[in-house]
């Protein structure tokens, strides 16, 4: 019986992993992604932020008619829009409170500002000052009202 004599070439085995150049490749796909959906995707979270402003806006729109259909009128600007929650000294026929939570800040984390009588022919103005706070603005820092 032969034998037969296999020889093994003495290979070191390719080591498993990737090459500096390949994760330098991928780090740079990454970041270019992120370049262009980041700024895509703040945006989108500016917007919405702007769509719970105009959405809570509306909702006291809602309770302020309520509040004027018991009351005879609308709360004055020095009763806000507390009197939605607690009544007003001078209110006849209060019914609320009118809101199912506390009075919210805006998405901003700044108080609603509410004035009566409105501009433009309004009985009241509701005004979230956008992201600055501020009357006026563009984008984010774009005053929302009723």
């Amino acid at each position: 019986m032969t034998q037969h004599v296999v020889r093994r070439q003495n290979k070191t085995p390719k080591s498993a992993g990737f090459t500096l150049l390949e994760l330098l490749v991928v780090m740079a796909i990454i970041g270019l992604l992120a370049a262009y959906v980041g700024p895509k995707y703040f945006a989108q979270l500016g917007k919405s932020e702007q769509k719970v402003a105009k959405a809570q806006i509306e909702s006291f729109a809602k309770a302020l008619d309520t509040f004027r259909l018991d009351a005879g009128r609308y709360p004055t600007t020095a009763e806000g829009l507390k009197a939605l929650m607690t009544k007003p000294v001078d209110a006849r026929n209060w019914n609320g409170p009118y809101l199912a939570k506390e009075i919210p800040l805006d998405p901003w984390g700044k108080a609603y500002v509410y004035k009566a009588p409105g501009t433009r022919g309004r009985d009241y103005d509701i005004i979230s000052y956008g992201s600055d706070g501020q009357p006026g603005g563009t984008d984010t820092a774009a005053d929302i009202m009723n």
